[in-house]
């Protein structure tokens, strides 16, 4: 049975039951704050447990990699979601399950310094295997942190 998820409600409601299956997101205490077709956002509070360099108290650019990775991804769903409208629930599910990153690249600009850190996922482009998405990560003054790539396998 052919059921796509055509409303942008249907496809917030899909990234976040999605997103709140995966353990590492709620691990690193990262929290879903805006799904569209334009853009993907997520926040992460600095916590003790984040920090990378203990003499400055800097989040770890393994975790800023992480949300950015997150971010990215969701974006790729929502992405993945408008190019396979045509398909079967169950045809578009088993293209979503294979969703995976293929490469990142991330480019720290400044240390990451701050309290809540917020990254931003747009959508370069979505083909019928690979989405490509551009990531950024702010502190809460607007800082910009990190900017990240991301290849995605969504087919």
């Amino acid at each position: 049975m052919n059921h796509p998820i055509d409303t942008i409600e249907e496809q917030q409601h899909a990234v976040r039951q999605l997103f709140e299956r995966i353990p590492f997101n709620e691990y690193l205490g990262i929290e879903l704050d805006e799904v569209s077709r334009q853009r993907v956002v997520m926040h992460l509070p600095m916590k003790q447990e984040l920090v990378g360099n203990f003499f400055h108290g800097i989040l770890h650019g393994g975790v800023i990699a992480s949300l950015l990775d997150v971010v990215g991804g969701a974006m790729a769903m929502i992405g993945t979601f408008e190019k396979h409208q045509h398909l079967t629930t169950e045809e578009r599910a088993l293209r979503l399950s294979r969703l995976g990153t293929i490469d990142l690249r991330i480019d720290y600009l400044r240390p990451g310094r701050g309290k809540r850190f917020s990254a931003g996922a747009t959508l370069l482009r979505s083909g019928n295997k690979v989405a490509v998405v551009r990531s950024e990560l702010h502190n809460e003054e607007g800082v910009l942190i990190a900017v990240g790539t991301g290849t995605y396998l969504c087919g």
